[in-house]
């Protein structure tokens, strides 16, 4: 076969559409002729944080390489990628939160005294270069100037270096006795292949799993308590939910007249978190009807109907990365019918003794959710539809009540809607209540059209309250106070709006 008429692989064929120029006329004439380039960015005010949260994690590991990628872009469909969104151990450690450091890679080097932190990232390219206008994923033309060296060195306050010798970086001293590796486990496949073959050739293999899985739980584990940046950025997003919030209510008169009703309130919220933020911090609940008793309801494809209740989960996650997660119920007529009201105030009654038990000096993170559920079992006592007594259900051996309330009534918030996941449960569930400490408090009940233990009156309600919540010095604090939750201040709030 003539050399012309060679087969074209794969992943060379997604070029076919392309038809740009490659001779060197062209490359010279597009690297002529262009103006100063912008001034460098200013110092960011996160930059001088980040070297105590850096700090906090080399104490864990003395002696160690720790390897923290930003990861990469993650195919959606063909040759279209999601838009890049940085592992979150990565975005806490170097307070990057935008799209300039996809496939960047954080290192800190062990040294006599801590660690050293080295950012290295695919730099911006020069103008005479083919990637300037040819390249899709770094070049200028498609993706925007990437920063230069210094650009990153004054933005972040950290040492930064060409991604070209990462390799040669990891790999100085290791072996037995000397300098050990470990990366995030999950954050980008290329980096990990590239640690394990270099844990292989060092005779350090033995241990890899633990010793990564290890790294993700100290990452985890030094968010547990908010610094006050982070703490800012918290109510920055609560802030911008609140917004989102307004724009559902507002939107509830055209969803009513939708056949997908469900997708206008989603519109509507997201709207206002790209407006206001990076976007969405989690996908969207917003299940009108029966639909609130699916806990993870995202399809959102269902009518709005008046005399219905609809229950919005939502977030907006800031340009930080920060995230709100604000749970609300609404009446989508603008009142609640009594039954729906006489859940609904069951809902926020158990909200509001787990905010109280979580005031307490002492409480642990366990506590918040066991106040919740003892009011939750006293009130299907009292509605009839637990076996025994509500004291009974709570017991270990009999959680009866959990039918209706399945799911934990607190998880911690930050840069990820839940938090700190991989720390260790005496570090989270067991722990007592920090200042600094910030999380949800969402309890529900949740009676299906078809659950036949459920008072006829109830059937297809399902309603969750969810506020965020930051430990104090002096106890706690709801940040998302200024968001009706109340019954009359919710009908209030909804009239308001929906009068302007």
């Amino acid at each position: 076969m003539a050399n012309d008429e060679k087969k074209q692989s794969l992943s060379e064929r997604g070029d076919n559409r392309s038809r740009q120029p490659h001779n060197e006329q062209f490359r010279a004439f597009m690297g002529t002729d262009w103006g100063p380039r912008p001034s460098s960015p200013s110092h960011s005010r996160v930059a001088d944080v980040t070297p105590a949260r850096r700090e906090k994690l080399s104490d864990r590991f003395p002696g160690e390489r720790l390897v923290i990628p930003a990861g990469t872009y993650h195919v959606r469909n063909n040759d279209n990628v999601y838009r890049f969104r940085a592992h979150s151990a990565f975005a806490h450690l170097t307070g990057l939160g935008g799209e300039l450091e996809p496939d960047a890679v954080l290192v800190l080097n062990p040294t006599p005294t801590g660690h050293e932190a080295t950012l290295y990232f695919h730099q911006r390219a020069s103008r005479s270069s083919e990637e300037f206008y040819a390249n899709s994923r770094y070049g200028e033309f498609w993706v925007g100037a990437r920063p230069s060296l210094a650009d990153m060195e004054a933005l972040t306050g950290l040492h930064c270096d060409s991604i070209d010798n990462l390799p040669d970086a990891l790999a100085k001293d290791l072996g037995p006795g000397q300098v050990g590796l470990r990366v995030i486990p999950q954050s980008d496949a290329a980096i990990e292949a590239q640690v394990a073959e270099l844990r292989e050739k060092a005779d350090i293999a033995h241990a890899s799993s633990q010793d990564d899985a290890e790294l993700a739980e100290a990452c985890s584990e030094i968010r547990l308590v908010k610094d006050d940046w982070e703490i800012e950025q918290m109510r920055h997003a609560v802030q911008a939910t609140h917004e989102g919030f307004d724009s559902i209510i507002a939107s509830l008169p055209r969803a009513i007249t939708h056949w997908r009703g469900e997708r206008v309130v989603e519109g509507a919220f997201g709207a206002k978190a790209r407006e206001e933020g990076n976007g969405l911090g989690y996908d969207t609940i917003a299940a009108a009807g029966n639909h609130a008793n699916t806990l993870h309801f995202i399809d959102n494809d269902g009518p709005v109907i008046p005399g219905q209740l609809i229950l919005v989960d939502a977030g907006v996650e800031i340009d930080s990365l920060y995230t709100a997660d604000i749970t609300r119920t609404l009446p989508i007529s603008g009142t609640f019918t009594d039954a729906q009201a006489e859940v609904y105030q069951a809902v926020l009654d158990a909200a509001n003794r787990a905010l109280e038990e979580a005031a307490k000096p002492g409480c642990r993170f366990r506590d918040v959710h066991n106040a919740a559920m003892e009011v939750i079992a006293a009130r299907l006592e009292a509605w009839g539809m637990l076996p025994g007594t509500a004291a009974e259900s709570l017991a270990p051996d009999g959680q009866f009540h959990r039918r209706w309330m399945p799911h934990g009534t607190s998880h911690h918030l930050g840069i990820d809607v839940h938090d700190c996941a991989q720390a260790r449960r005496e570090m989270y569930v067991d722990a007592v209540l920090e200042p600094g400490m910030i999380f949800t408090i969402e309890p529900g009940l949740y009676f299906r059209e078809d659950d036949l233990k459920v008072p006829e009156r109830f059937r297809g309600i399902g309603v969750r309250i969810e506020d965020d919540i930051l430990v104090t010095p002096h106890g706690v604090e709801r940040i998302s106070e200024a968001i009706p939750r109340e019954i009359a201040d919710v009908e209030a709030w909804m009239a308001r709006i929906l009068e302007e």
